[in-house]
Protein backbone atom coordinates (compact mmCIF):
# COMPACT_ATOMS: atom_id res chain seq x y z
CA UNK A 1 0.00 0.00 0.00
CA UNK A 2 1.49 3.39 -0.64
CA UNK A 3 2.07 5.97 1.39
CA UNK A 4 -0.84 7.93 2.13
CA UNK A 5 -0.35 11.41 3.66
CA UNK A 6 -3.12 13.02 5.71
CA UNK A 7 -3.43 16.63 7.13
CA UNK A 8 -5.14 17.15 10.15
CA UNK A 9 -8.96 17.53 10.50
CA UNK A 10 -10.17 19.94 12.65
CA UNK A 11 -13.57 19.78 13.99
CA UNK A 12 -15.95 23.10 13.57
CA UNK A 13 -19.22 22.84 15.47
CA UNK A 14 -21.06 25.37 13.28
CA UNK A 15 -23.46 25.01 10.11
CA UNK A 16 -21.67 24.79 6.69
CA UNK A 17 -25.14 25.74 5.42
CA UNK A 18 -24.57 29.37 6.76
CA UNK A 19 -23.91 32.31 5.29
CA UNK A 20 -20.55 33.69 4.42
CA UNK A 21 -18.58 32.70 7.48
CA UNK A 22 -14.07 33.59 8.67
CA UNK A 23 -13.56 30.80 10.88
CA UNK A 24 -9.81 32.71 11.77
CA UNK A 25 -7.59 35.03 9.76
CA UNK A 26 -7.20 31.97 7.21
CA UNK A 27 -9.74 30.13 6.77
CA UNK A 28 -13.10 30.45 5.12
CA UNK A 29 -16.29 28.91 4.28
CA UNK A 30 -16.19 31.27 0.86
CA UNK A 31 -13.13 31.61 -0.44
CA UNK A 32 -14.18 33.29 -3.86
CA UNK A 33 -14.14 37.23 -3.48
CA UNK A 34 -15.32 37.72 -6.81
CA UNK A 35 -18.81 36.30 -7.64
CA UNK A 36 -19.49 34.93 -11.11
CA UNK A 37 -20.44 37.75 -13.39
CA UNK A 38 -23.99 37.22 -15.05
CA UNK A 39 -24.06 40.18 -17.90
CA UNK A 40 -20.14 39.97 -19.32
CA UNK A 41 -19.96 37.52 -21.74
CA UNK A 42 -23.61 36.41 -21.69
CA UNK A 43 -25.04 34.21 -23.93
CA UNK A 44 -28.28 33.37 -25.23
CA UNK A 45 -29.25 30.81 -27.04
CA UNK A 46 -32.78 29.12 -28.22
CA UNK A 47 -34.00 26.44 -26.64
CA UNK A 48 -37.72 23.74 -27.93
CA UNK A 49 -38.56 20.45 -26.33
CA UNK A 50 -37.17 17.68 -28.40
CA UNK A 51 -38.71 14.58 -26.67
CA UNK A 52 -40.40 13.27 -23.24
CA UNK A 53 -38.98 10.17 -22.12
CA UNK A 54 -41.77 8.48 -20.25
CA UNK A 55 -42.84 8.41 -16.60
CA UNK A 56 -41.68 5.34 -14.28
CA UNK A 57 -44.45 4.65 -11.63
CA UNK A 58 -46.11 8.21 -11.76
CA UNK A 59 -42.58 9.99 -11.25
CA UNK A 60 -40.61 11.80 -13.93
CA UNK A 61 -37.58 9.62 -15.60
CA UNK A 62 -34.56 10.84 -14.26
CA UNK A 63 -32.17 10.88 -17.30
CA UNK A 64 -28.08 10.52 -16.66
CA UNK A 65 -26.77 10.35 -20.14
CA UNK A 66 -27.46 10.85 -23.56
CA UNK A 67 -25.70 9.91 -26.59
CA UNK A 68 -25.24 9.15 -30.43
CA UNK A 69 -24.53 6.31 -31.68
CA UNK A 70 -23.53 6.31 -35.52
CA UNK A 71 -23.45 3.09 -36.43
CA UNK A 72 -27.51 2.86 -36.02
CA UNK A 73 -28.38 6.24 -36.36
CA UNK A 74 -30.13 6.73 -33.38
CA UNK A 75 -29.46 7.75 -30.44
CA UNK A 76 -29.84 6.38 -26.72
CA UNK A 77 -30.87 7.60 -23.19
CA UNK A 78 -30.86 6.26 -20.13
CA UNK A 79 -33.09 6.48 -16.93
CA UNK A 80 -31.68 5.90 -13.34
CA UNK A 81 -34.41 3.50 -12.71
CA UNK A 82 -32.87 0.75 -15.27
CA UNK A 83 -34.36 1.53 -18.70
CA UNK A 84 -32.03 2.61 -21.73
CA UNK A 85 -34.41 4.26 -24.60
CA UNK A 86 -34.01 4.53 -28.60
CA UNK A 87 -34.60 7.85 -29.91
CA UNK A 88 -35.11 8.53 -33.40
CA UNK A 89 -33.07 11.70 -34.72
CA UNK A 90 -36.15 13.43 -35.86
CA UNK A 91 -37.30 13.00 -31.95
CA UNK A 92 -40.48 11.61 -32.96
CA UNK A 93 -40.00 8.11 -31.37
CA UNK A 94 -38.67 6.97 -27.91
CA UNK A 95 -38.71 2.97 -27.55
CA UNK A 96 -36.97 1.13 -24.61
CA UNK A 97 -34.13 -0.55 -25.99
CA UNK A 98 -33.70 -2.59 -22.39
CA UNK A 99 -34.21 -2.30 -18.81
CA UNK A 100 -31.33 -3.52 -17.23
CA UNK A 101 -34.17 -4.03 -14.13
CA UNK A 102 -35.97 -6.74 -15.58
CA UNK A 103 -35.47 -9.82 -13.28
CA UNK A 104 -34.55 -12.26 -15.85
CA UNK A 105 -30.91 -10.15 -16.15
CA UNK A 106 -30.65 -11.32 -12.77
CA UNK A 107 -29.50 -7.25 -11.79
CA UNK A 108 -31.16 -5.86 -8.55
CA UNK A 109 -31.16 -1.60 -9.47
CA UNK A 110 -30.51 0.02 -6.02
CA UNK A 111 -32.43 3.21 -7.69
CA UNK A 112 -33.33 4.40 -4.12
CA UNK A 113 -31.72 8.00 -3.05
CA UNK A 114 -31.12 10.73 -5.33
CA UNK A 115 -27.80 9.74 -5.89
CA UNK A 116 -28.29 5.95 -6.55
CA UNK A 117 -29.48 3.76 -9.46
CA UNK A 118 -28.14 2.88 -13.24
CA UNK A 119 -25.59 5.53 -13.55
CA UNK A 120 -23.71 5.27 -17.02
CA UNK A 121 -23.48 3.36 -19.90
CA UNK A 122 -20.92 3.47 -22.92
CA UNK A 123 -21.31 1.91 -26.32
CA UNK A 124 -18.07 0.36 -28.23
CA UNK A 125 -17.10 2.45 -31.03
CA UNK A 126 -17.54 -1.00 -33.07
CA UNK A 127 -21.05 -1.28 -31.56
CA UNK A 128 -22.74 -1.01 -35.01
CA UNK A 129 -20.19 -2.77 -37.18
CA UNK A 130 -20.49 -6.23 -37.63
CA UNK A 131 -17.50 -8.19 -38.42
CA UNK A 132 -15.23 -5.76 -35.40
CA UNK A 133 -14.31 -7.13 -31.99
CA UNK A 134 -16.38 -4.93 -30.33
CA UNK A 135 -19.59 -5.37 -32.39
CA UNK A 136 -23.07 -5.09 -30.32
CA UNK A 137 -21.03 -4.20 -26.98
CA UNK A 138 -22.05 -1.86 -24.57
CA UNK A 139 -21.09 -1.22 -21.31
CA UNK A 140 -23.85 -0.37 -18.24
CA UNK A 141 -22.37 1.16 -14.60
CA UNK A 142 -25.03 0.67 -12.12
CA UNK A 143 -25.91 0.55 -8.47
CA UNK A 144 -27.02 -2.87 -6.68
CA UNK A 145 -28.53 -4.13 -4.13
CA UNK A 146 -25.80 -6.17 -2.34
CA UNK A 147 -26.50 -10.09 -3.73
CA UNK A 148 -23.52 -11.59 -1.67
CA UNK A 149 -21.54 -11.91 -5.15
CA UNK A 150 -17.69 -11.88 -4.78
CA UNK A 151 -16.42 -7.92 -5.10
CA UNK A 152 -12.97 -6.93 -7.22
CA UNK A 153 -12.79 -3.61 -5.09
CA UNK A 154 -13.34 -3.37 -1.37
CA UNK A 155 -12.92 0.13 0.26
CA UNK A 156 -11.45 -1.05 3.69
CA UNK A 157 -14.33 0.49 5.86
CA UNK A 158 -17.53 2.48 6.03
CA UNK A 159 -21.26 1.34 6.15
CA UNK A 160 -21.32 -1.69 2.98
CA UNK A 161 -24.82 -0.12 1.99
CA UNK A 162 -24.73 -1.72 -1.89
CA UNK A 163 -22.51 -2.64 -4.79
CA UNK A 164 -21.53 -0.82 -7.62
CA UNK A 165 -20.80 -3.08 -11.55
CA UNK A 166 -19.94 -2.54 -14.83
CA UNK A 167 -21.38 -4.65 -17.38
CA UNK A 168 -20.65 -5.87 -20.63
CA UNK A 169 -23.75 -6.51 -23.17
CA UNK A 170 -23.45 -8.24 -26.08
CA UNK A 171 -26.45 -7.43 -28.41
CA UNK A 172 -26.42 -10.08 -31.59
CA UNK A 173 -28.21 -7.52 -33.97
CA UNK A 174 -27.86 -3.61 -33.04
CA UNK A 175 -29.77 -2.11 -35.87
CA UNK A 176 -32.84 -3.57 -34.07
CA UNK A 177 -35.31 -2.05 -31.71
CA UNK A 178 -34.78 -4.21 -29.01
CA UNK A 179 -31.50 -5.68 -27.39
CA UNK A 180 -31.37 -9.19 -28.81
CA UNK A 181 -28.86 -10.56 -26.75
CA UNK A 182 -28.05 -12.90 -23.65
CA UNK A 183 -27.53 -12.02 -19.60
CA UNK A 184 -24.18 -9.48 -19.39
CA UNK A 185 -20.88 -10.06 -18.85
CA UNK A 186 -19.17 -8.84 -15.47
CA UNK A 187 -15.96 -7.12 -15.49
CA UNK A 188 -15.50 -5.31 -12.22
CA UNK A 189 -17.53 -4.73 -9.00
CA UNK A 190 -17.26 -2.35 -6.38
CA UNK A 191 -18.05 -2.59 -2.61
CA UNK A 192 -19.71 0.89 -1.81
CA UNK A 193 -18.76 1.75 1.35
CA UNK A 194 -21.37 4.58 1.75
CA UNK A 195 -24.99 5.55 -0.05
CA UNK A 196 -24.12 8.83 -1.41
CA UNK A 197 -21.98 9.63 -4.73
CA UNK A 198 -20.35 6.32 -5.96
CA UNK A 199 -20.04 6.06 -9.57
CA UNK A 200 -20.02 8.58 -11.99
CA UNK A 201 -19.48 8.03 -16.51
CA UNK A 202 -18.40 5.81 -18.55
CA UNK A 203 -17.28 6.92 -21.96
CA UNK A 204 -14.95 6.14 -25.03
CA UNK A 205 -12.37 8.54 -26.43
CA UNK A 206 -15.18 9.54 -29.42
CA UNK A 207 -12.54 11.01 -31.88
CA UNK A 208 -10.13 7.80 -32.26
CA UNK A 209 -10.08 5.95 -35.59
CA UNK A 210 -9.05 2.02 -35.26
CA UNK A 211 -6.04 1.63 -34.91
CA UNK A 212 -5.73 4.06 -32.80
CA UNK A 213 -3.89 3.54 -29.07
CA UNK A 214 -6.53 4.78 -27.58
CA UNK A 215 -9.42 3.38 -29.74
CA UNK A 216 -11.52 0.54 -27.85
CA UNK A 217 -10.31 1.68 -24.49
CA UNK A 218 -12.97 2.52 -21.78
CA UNK A 219 -13.14 5.45 -19.35
CA UNK A 220 -14.60 4.93 -15.93
CA UNK A 221 -15.50 7.99 -13.38
CA UNK A 222 -15.36 6.48 -9.82
CA UNK A 223 -15.89 8.26 -6.72
CA UNK A 224 -14.54 8.51 -3.25
CA UNK A 225 -17.43 6.06 -1.49
CA UNK A 226 -19.08 8.73 -0.38
CA UNK A 227 -20.35 9.75 3.08
CA UNK A 228 -18.41 13.38 3.94
CA UNK A 229 -14.77 14.87 3.53
CA UNK A 230 -13.35 11.43 1.70
CA UNK A 231 -13.40 9.05 5.57
CA UNK A 232 -11.52 6.45 4.39
CA UNK A 233 -9.02 8.52 2.64
CA UNK A 234 -9.42 6.54 -0.73
CA UNK A 235 -9.04 8.94 -2.97
CA UNK A 236 -5.12 9.82 -2.80
CA UNK A 237 -4.77 5.92 -2.02
CA UNK A 238 -3.27 4.52 -5.81
CA UNK A 239 -3.89 1.20 -4.54
CA UNK A 240 -7.96 1.68 -4.58
CA UNK A 241 -9.96 2.64 -7.44
CA UNK A 242 -11.94 4.80 -5.97
CA UNK A 243 -12.08 8.83 -6.29
CA UNK A 244 -10.11 7.94 -9.74
CA UNK A 245 -10.18 8.15 -13.06
CA UNK A 246 -10.13 4.46 -14.52
CA UNK A 247 -8.99 3.43 -17.75
CA UNK A 248 -9.40 -0.15 -19.21
CA UNK A 249 -9.45 -2.40 -22.51
CA UNK A 250 -12.76 -3.94 -21.88
CA UNK A 251 -12.32 -6.73 -24.78
CA UNK A 252 -9.19 -7.31 -23.19
CA UNK A 253 -8.24 -9.94 -20.13
CA UNK A 254 -4.64 -9.10 -18.41
CA UNK A 255 -6.66 -7.71 -15.36
CA UNK A 256 -6.36 -9.11 -11.66
CA UNK A 257 -9.98 -11.12 -12.49
CA UNK A 258 -9.56 -11.70 -15.90
CA UNK A 259 -12.37 -9.57 -17.39
CA UNK A 260 -11.21 -6.68 -19.00
CA UNK A 261 -7.25 -5.49 -19.83
CA UNK A 262 -5.03 -2.81 -18.49
CA UNK A 263 -3.11 -0.66 -21.04
CA UNK A 264 0.28 -0.64 -20.89
CA UNK A 265 0.81 3.17 -21.06
CA UNK A 266 -1.44 3.58 -18.36
CA UNK A 267 0.50 5.91 -15.91
CA UNK A 268 0.61 3.91 -13.02
CA UNK A 269 1.19 -0.20 -14.38
CA UNK A 270 4.46 -1.30 -12.94
CA UNK A 271 4.36 1.14 -9.38
CA UNK A 272 4.24 -1.29 -6.81
CA UNK A 273 1.16 -0.91 -4.94
CA UNK A 274 -0.82 1.23 -7.53
CA UNK A 275 -3.36 0.10 -9.27
CA UNK A 276 -2.38 -0.23 -13.21
CA UNK A 277 -6.22 0.60 -14.29
CA UNK A 278 -5.58 4.08 -12.74
CA UNK A 279 -5.56 6.87 -15.39
CA UNK A 280 -5.47 9.93 -12.93
CA UNK A 281 -6.79 10.25 -9.42
CA UNK A 282 -7.41 13.03 -6.16
CA UNK A 283 -11.38 13.34 -7.27
CA UNK A 284 -13.99 13.32 -4.93
CA UNK A 285 -16.87 12.87 -7.42
CA UNK A 286 -15.92 13.04 -11.07
CA UNK A 287 -19.74 12.72 -12.18
CA UNK A 288 -19.22 14.00 -15.26
CA UNK A 289 -16.21 14.56 -18.35
CA UNK A 290 -15.61 14.84 -21.73
CA UNK A 291 -12.49 15.78 -24.42
CA UNK A 292 -11.93 18.57 -27.07
CA UNK A 293 -12.09 17.45 -30.15
CA UNK A 294 -9.02 19.89 -31.37
CA UNK A 295 -6.32 19.32 -28.95
CA UNK A 296 -7.70 16.17 -26.73
CA UNK A 297 -8.17 18.07 -23.74
CA UNK A 298 -9.86 15.93 -21.02
CA UNK A 299 -11.97 18.10 -18.65
CA UNK A 300 -13.94 16.97 -15.68
CA UNK A 301 -16.64 18.61 -13.66
CA UNK A 302 -15.72 16.97 -10.08
CA UNK A 303 -18.54 18.14 -7.04
CA UNK A 304 -17.27 19.46 -4.28
CA UNK A 305 -17.63 19.00 -0.13
CA UNK A 306 -19.65 22.50 0.50
CA UNK A 307 -17.15 25.21 -0.55
CA UNK A 308 -15.65 24.26 -4.29
CA UNK A 309 -17.23 22.83 -7.16
CA UNK A 310 -14.69 22.87 -10.47
CA UNK A 311 -13.96 21.96 -13.64
CA UNK A 312 -10.51 20.77 -14.10
CA UNK A 313 -8.04 19.69 -17.03
CA UNK A 314 -7.26 16.39 -16.49
CA UNK A 315 -3.87 15.04 -17.59
CA UNK A 316 -2.50 10.89 -17.57
CA UNK A 317 -0.96 9.92 -13.79
CA UNK A 318 -2.70 13.43 -12.83
CA UNK A 319 -3.63 14.34 -8.98
CA UNK A 320 -6.17 16.28 -8.75
CA UNK A 321 -5.88 16.97 -5.07
CA UNK A 322 -8.39 15.51 -2.76
CA UNK A 323 -9.08 15.29 -0.17
CA UNK A 324 -5.84 17.18 0.88
CA UNK A 325 -7.26 20.12 -1.35
CA UNK A 326 -10.83 21.26 -2.43
CA UNK A 327 -10.40 23.07 -5.45
CA UNK A 328 -7.29 25.32 -5.16
CA UNK A 329 -7.48 25.33 -1.35
CA UNK A 330 -6.43 23.37 1.60
CA UNK A 331 -9.31 21.17 2.54
CA UNK A 332 -9.19 21.50 6.40
CA UNK A 333 -13.80 20.29 6.93
CA UNK A 334 -16.80 20.04 5.52
CA UNK A 335 -16.91 23.43 6.81
CA UNK A 336 -13.71 25.48 5.92
CA UNK A 337 -10.55 25.51 3.50
CA UNK A 338 -7.77 27.26 4.65
CA UNK A 339 -6.97 30.36 1.98
CA UNK A 340 -3.26 31.13 2.83
CA UNK A 341 -1.62 30.17 0.15
CA UNK A 342 -3.70 28.90 -2.21
CA UNK A 343 -2.49 26.60 -5.57
CA UNK A 344 0.76 26.14 -3.90
CA UNK A 345 1.50 22.71 -4.25
CA UNK A 346 3.09 22.09 -8.01
CA UNK A 347 2.28 18.45 -7.57
CA UNK A 348 -1.32 19.23 -7.81
CA UNK A 349 -3.66 19.80 -11.11
CA UNK A 350 -5.86 22.46 -9.78
CA UNK A 351 -9.20 23.59 -11.42
CA UNK A 352 -9.50 25.50 -14.38
CA UNK A 353 -12.59 27.56 -13.11
CA UNK A 354 -14.14 27.16 -9.71
CA UNK A 355 -17.11 28.52 -7.73
CA UNK A 356 -18.75 28.42 -4.40
CA UNK A 357 -22.60 27.38 -2.84
CA UNK A 358 -22.46 31.52 -1.52
CA UNK A 359 -22.22 33.07 -5.10
CA UNK A 360 -25.24 35.40 -5.57
CA UNK A 361 -26.41 33.21 -8.66
CA UNK A 362 -26.22 30.13 -7.02
CA UNK A 363 -29.25 28.62 -4.35
CA UNK A 364 -26.92 27.77 -1.53
CA UNK A 365 -27.12 23.98 -2.58
CA UNK A 366 -24.46 23.80 -5.72
CA UNK A 367 -23.66 20.45 -7.89
CA UNK A 368 -21.22 21.22 -10.87
CA UNK A 369 -21.86 19.27 -13.80
CA UNK A 370 -21.11 19.06 -17.33
CA UNK A 371 -19.01 18.62 -19.79
CA UNK A 372 -19.24 19.25 -23.66
CA UNK A 373 -16.40 21.38 -25.80
CA UNK A 374 -18.52 22.80 -28.76
CA UNK A 375 -16.13 22.93 -31.70
CA UNK A 376 -18.75 22.85 -34.24
CA UNK A 377 -22.99 22.32 -34.19
CA UNK A 378 -25.44 24.48 -35.26
CA UNK A 379 -25.23 26.85 -32.76
CA UNK A 380 -22.93 29.50 -33.50
CA UNK A 381 -23.32 31.78 -30.12
CA UNK A 382 -21.60 28.15 -28.68
CA UNK A 383 -18.30 28.04 -30.62
CA UNK A 384 -15.14 27.24 -29.47
CA UNK A 385 -16.47 27.10 -25.35
CA UNK A 386 -16.42 24.72 -23.21
CA UNK A 387 -20.04 23.80 -21.78
CA UNK A 388 -20.49 23.14 -18.09
CA UNK A 389 -23.54 23.76 -15.70
CA UNK A 390 -24.86 23.26 -12.01
CA UNK A 391 -27.02 20.18 -11.55
CA UNK A 392 -29.13 21.56 -9.02
CA UNK A 393 -29.99 25.18 -9.84
CA UNK A 394 -29.17 24.57 -13.68
CA UNK A 395 -27.39 27.29 -14.02
CA UNK A 396 -25.65 26.74 -17.23
CA UNK A 397 -22.07 28.71 -17.99
CA UNK A 398 -19.18 28.38 -20.54
CA UNK A 399 -15.56 29.09 -20.26
CA UNK A 400 -13.27 29.69 -23.60
CA UNK A 401 -11.49 25.95 -25.01
CA UNK A 402 -8.81 27.80 -26.39
CA UNK A 403 -7.70 30.61 -23.31
CA UNK A 404 -8.07 28.53 -20.29
CA UNK A 405 -8.60 30.55 -17.19
CA UNK A 406 -6.60 29.90 -14.46
CA UNK A 407 -8.86 29.18 -11.31
CA UNK A 408 -11.52 31.11 -9.95
CA UNK A 409 -14.75 32.98 -11.01
CA UNK A 410 -13.20 35.13 -13.50
CA UNK A 411 -12.97 32.63 -16.83
CA UNK A 412 -16.92 31.54 -16.25
CA UNK A 413 -19.68 33.37 -18.35
CA UNK A 414 -23.71 32.89 -17.89
CA UNK A 415 -25.59 31.30 -20.63
CA UNK A 416 -29.83 32.15 -20.93
CA UNK A 417 -32.47 29.90 -22.73
CA UNK A 418 -34.93 31.68 -25.08
CA UNK A 419 -37.97 29.61 -24.81
CA UNK A 420 -40.38 29.67 -27.72
CA UNK A 421 -41.90 32.66 -27.43
CA UNK A 422 -38.46 34.34 -27.45
CA UNK A 423 -38.42 35.18 -23.86
CA UNK A 424 -34.52 34.43 -21.76
CA UNK A 425 -35.11 31.81 -19.19
CA UNK A 426 -33.04 29.53 -16.72
CA UNK A 427 -33.41 26.24 -17.33
CA UNK A 428 -35.25 25.67 -13.91
CA UNK A 429 -37.62 28.58 -15.24
CA UNK A 430 -38.68 26.31 -18.21
CA UNK A 431 -38.95 23.06 -15.98
CA UNK A 432 -41.09 24.51 -13.58
CA UNK A 433 -43.26 26.07 -16.58
CA UNK A 434 -43.72 22.61 -17.48
CA UNK A 435 -44.58 21.24 -14.09
CA UNK A 436 -47.55 23.26 -13.98
CA UNK A 437 -48.57 22.33 -17.54
CA UNK A 438 -48.47 18.33 -16.27
CA UNK A 439 -50.33 19.42 -13.33
CA UNK A 440 -47.04 18.87 -10.74
CA UNK A 441 -45.44 20.99 -8.27
CA UNK A 442 -42.61 23.20 -9.63
CA UNK A 443 -39.58 21.34 -9.20
CA UNK A 444 -37.26 23.05 -6.65
CA UNK A 445 -33.93 21.81 -8.53
CA UNK A 446 -33.10 20.30 -12.20
CA UNK A 447 -30.61 18.08 -11.56
CA UNK A 448 -29.41 19.05 -15.50
CA UNK A 449 -27.17 16.86 -17.54
CA UNK A 450 -26.31 17.10 -20.93
CA UNK A 451 -26.70 15.28 -24.40
CA UNK A 452 -25.23 15.22 -28.16
CA UNK A 453 -26.74 14.25 -30.82
CA UNK A 454 -25.78 13.53 -35.03
CA UNK A 455 -23.88 16.70 -36.43
CA UNK A 456 -23.28 18.35 -32.70
CA UNK A 457 -26.67 18.56 -32.01
CA UNK A 458 -26.69 19.49 -27.93
CA UNK A 459 -29.36 18.95 -25.57
CA UNK A 460 -30.15 19.40 -21.85
CA UNK A 461 -31.56 16.82 -19.76
CA UNK A 462 -33.03 17.21 -16.51
CA UNK A 463 -34.75 13.97 -13.44
CA UNK A 464 -38.43 16.63 -13.10
CA UNK A 465 -40.37 17.13 -15.95
CA UNK A 466 -39.17 14.29 -18.57
CA UNK A 467 -38.25 16.61 -21.43
CA UNK A 468 -35.32 16.51 -23.09
CA UNK A 469 -34.87 20.14 -25.09
CA UNK A 470 -32.84 20.97 -27.96
CA UNK A 471 -30.16 23.93 -28.45
CA UNK A 472 -30.68 24.83 -31.38
CA UNK A 473 -29.64 27.73 -33.86
CA UNK A 474 -31.19 31.41 -33.36
CA UNK A 475 -34.80 31.09 -35.02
Amino acid sequence: MLKDIRFPVFVILISCFSTTVVFSQNTTNNPFPNPIDTTQGLVLVDVVEFVTIPDYNGNPARPMLMVDEPGTYRMFVNDMYGAIYNILYDGQSVTEYININDPKWGIEVEYSGRERGFQSFAFHPDFGRRGMPGFGRFYTFTDIVDDGSPVDFHPGGGNLTHHTVIHEWRDNNPRTEKYIGDVPRELMRFQQPFGNHNAGQLAFYPFASPGDKEYGLLYIGSADGGSGGDPLNLSLNLGSPFGKILRIDPLGSNSSNGQYGIPVDNPFVGLAGALGEIYAYGMRNPQRFGWDPVNGNLFMADIGQNIVEKVSLVPKGGNLGWNDWEGSYRFISRAEVEVDKPRSDSDIVYPVVEYGRYDPIMAARVAVTGIHVYRSGPVSQLMNKVLFGDMVNGEIFYFDADVLPDGGTEGIHRILLRDESGQAKTFLELIQEKNLKQGREPAPRTDLRFGTGPDNRFFLLNKQDGVIREVISEK
